[in-house]
């Protein structure tokens, strides 16, 4: 079973762990109880376990919305302060770590404070609760040829998982996984995948590069992807040209039809009171909108000229580069079960070999605004005062490396034949830039700023089953005397009231204890030492991953030393899920800095992807680092399930807060959040984000108490866990 109910130990409640998301909390009861299974079938709502317990109070730690239904199932009311009379209940608690359900037959009242929700009985009495873990699955396999016509009709039924056509399908628990595609001679669908009628139609001509982007739209809008000529969108009596700038406008459609569909699902079965509604300056009837079939209401968006929309859309959170190679598309469901915006690159800039893999190599690439106020630490082996500063490339890596102090660069990509962190056989490419937070490749070559993605990283995010221990594991790896400061994020892990975690650091690691460490089930390794040509520097030799017959158990993973992508790449062939690793020499202070940050990210549920992002913002040596495999591989849950980050500027006697949510694990985009600030009750959709200007030192204060996060203050990082800064 995905869910173990257990009864706590120190406290009154249970423990719910659900191994397939790797998350855990609890649930608190005013007495205490022994958890007795009940059917599932007992819920209204679906549900992978059930329990009932004799309580007089329900009590868990966070800040939620609870939903009242009657024994029907009709929304009665929602909210985080009510009472209702005697009767029989179906109530939801959201948001929580997996999808939780009461009933019970009782009166009884809501009441939160800054850090919990409780529910009080009138009568205490038998309460079931039932929990239904967030991971989703395909629901089967498409085989097909790979040409483009035959594709077509795999990519058509990618919206099969939708739950529905209404706008609540932007929620992401309403979409579901697409089905998986899978090369062969002939084109088959399981049974499971039926197509879903949305009228909408997706016309490109038959070829992978016009394919490819339409994906999302294709999952989306449930569409039929059909050959053509001119690329176009067509409904019952409208048609919608994807050119001139094809890429641009697929991405523009996606971005417009889901906030247009965030606004109107109001009129559905969640009329919260949302921000984005009461901010937008589109005057349409919503409810019509709402009521219309999907086609004729996508037509009606469309009819809005995207510059009117485009002041009030949110920065979306990642572009997909997907090579318009036929090897590619098992990736395009998980491409476009991410929602991602596509573009399929027909040709890439590579990279000189003479153009170094440093700072300035990197610099190019960056297009944000906060660029120039990034921390600029020396990489490369050059220290502040001019004097040298060893890397982590080894002692022969360290002696061949060569700085160009005017630059603040080494020598990288010829260099990189040399040692072990890319072989000699490897291609750097330089990928277009993106507007979005976050951007993947997919296809060959090593992206400069840009995860690598690949697709034995993301079956594994759906082979994901039972773990023995419901605690978290964490391994920090020092092998090198000189870095032993950074062994000290061993100190940052584990800082969760509600996670459990075993941290262990271990130092000096033999070659077999690297290979047993390396083949154990391990959450997450965050590893401190040298790379060259050689492989991973051990106590005794080197263990080159490449040569090595190695069933890796290390889940997700931090190799935090000089050129390690090879190693990490092999990581991620070989059984982990995602990792963070070098393209070039990294100077130990920065790395330290850089692995601390990275540290704390990952200890606060951030995913790899996004915690990079956050890391790039207080270091441009980060710029040298890029995610390998499933990005969004996370090793536990945010105390919020959304990924925050807090932007605060100084005025003269008050604050400038701005709250940015990103898509996290199962808190996908479409999810909702309610900054817990100045007393808002308003909702916000993910990933926008909530600006509040002119606040008070206590009311930020108030807020950062809640949960630990990091915040930019004044465009330097810090955390919230640290009040010093206000």
């Amino acid at each position: 079973m995905s869910i173990d109910i257990d009864p706590l130990r120190e406290a009154d409640g249970i423990t719910v762990t659900d191994h397939i998301e790797n998350t855990q909390f609890e649930v608190y009861t005013d007495r205490p109880v022994d958890p007795r299974r009940r059917p599932e079938s007992d819920h209204y709502f679906p549900v992978d376990a059930s329990v009932a317990v004799e309580t007089g109070a329900i009590e868990i730690p966070r800040v939620a919305v609870v939903q009242a239904r009657d024994a029907d199932g009709v929304l009665l009311t929602r909210g985080d302060c009510y009472e209702m009379p005697r009767d029989t209940y179906h109530v939801g608690i959201d948001p929580a770590p997996t999808k939780l359900y009461l009933t019970f037959d009782a009166g009884f009242s809501v009441s939160t404070t800054d850090r919990t929700t409780r529910i009080d009985l009138d009568t205490p009495g038998t309460v079931g609760l039932g929990f239904r873990s967030l991971h989703q699955t395909p629901a089967g396999t498409i085989t097909t040829p790979t040409d483009p016509e035959s594709l077509m009709g795999a990519v058509s039924l990618l919206g099969s998982a939708l739950q529905t056509t209404s706008p609540e399908r932007s929620f992401p628990t309403l979409r579901g996984h697409p089905p998986l595609i899978e090369p062969a001679e002939e084109f088959r669908v399981p049974e499971r995948v039926e197509p879903v009628e949305s009228g909408v139609r997706i016309v490109v001509p038959p070829e992978y590069r016009f394919l490819y982007p339409v994906v999302s739209l294709a999952y989306y809008f449930a569409a039929d992807v059909v050959p053509g000529d001119a690329p176009r969108i067509e409904g019952d009596g409208w048609t919608y040209p994807l050119e001139p700038g094809f890429e641009e406008q697929t991405a523009r459609v996606l971005r417009q039809s889901f906030h247009m569909d965030c606004l109107a699902r109001t009129e559905g079965f969640y009329p919260v009171d949302l921000h984005e509604r009461e901010t937008t300056g589109l005057d349409l009837d919503w409810k019509r909108l709402y009521n219309l079939p999907l086609a004729e209401r996508l037509g009606e968006y469309l009819e809005v000229p995207f510059e009117d929309i485009k002041p009030e859309l949110p920065q979306w959170t990642l572009t997909t580069d997907v090579r318009p190679d036929p090897e590619n598309v098992e990736m395009l469901p998980f491409v476009a079960g991410e929602l991602s915006i596509v573009r399929s690159p027909e040709t890439v800039t590579p990279v000189d070999d003479d153009g170094g893999v440093g700072v300035g190599f990197f610099g190019g690439a960056d297009r944000s605004p906060s660029a120039a106020t990034r921390r600029e630490v020396p990489v490369g082996g050059v220290a502040p005062d001019g004097g040298a500063e060893f890397v982590r490339g080894g002692a022969s890596a360290g002696a061949e490396s060569t700085a160009d102090t005017s630059a603040g660069t080494t020598r990288g990509a010829d260099a990189s034949a040399e040692r072990g962190g890319v072989s000699a056989q490897t291609e750097f490419v330089r990928p277009e830039p993106v507007d979005t937070v976050e951007h993947a490749w997919v296809g060959d070559g090593v992206p400069l700023d840009a995860n690598k993605a690949t697709l034995d990283a993301y079956h594994r995010r759906l082979e994901a089953g039972q773990v023995e221990q419901s605690r978290i594991s964490v391994l920090v790896v020092c092998n090198d005397e000189q870095m032993r400061e950074e062994g000290n994020v061993a100190d940052l892990y584990g800082l969760r009231d509600m996670v459990q975690f075993d941290i262990e650091v271990r130092h000096d690691l033999t070659r077999t204890e690297m290979r047993e460490t390396l083949e154990s089930d391990v959450d997450f390794l965050h590893y401190i030492g040298h790379v060259d040509d050689r492989g991973i520097q051990c106590a005794d030799s080197y263990l080159d991953l490449t040569d090595e017959d190695l069933e890796i158990g290390v889940s997700a993973f931090l190799l935090n030393a000089c050129q390690s992508y090879q190693q990490g790449e092999t990581l991620v062939h070989r059984g982990s899920r995602g990792g963070i690793v070098t393209l070039s020499d990294v100077a130990n202070s920065p790395a330290t800095t850089l692995g601390r940050i990275i540290a704390r990210l990952m200890n606060s549920g951030f995913n790899l992807r996004t915690a990079l992002h956050v890391a790039k913002r207080e270091l441009i040596t980060g710029h040298q680092y890029i995610v390998v495999g499933d990005g969004g591989t996370t090793i536990c849950q945010s105390r919020s399930g959304i990924a925050v980050v807090i932007d605060i500027k100084s005025n003269d006697e008050s604050l400038d807060f701005k709250m940015c949510a990103f898509p996290n694990g199962p808190y996908g985009v479409g999810s909702l959040y309610v900054p817990n600030i100045t007393n808002t009750t308003k909702n916000y959709v993910v990933p926008s984000n909530a600006v509040f200007n002119s606040v008070s030192d206590n009311q930020v204060r108030e807020s950062l108490e809640l949960e630990t996060v990091p915040v930019f203050y004044n465009g330097e990082l810090d955390w919230s866990d640290n009040l010093n800064f206000l």
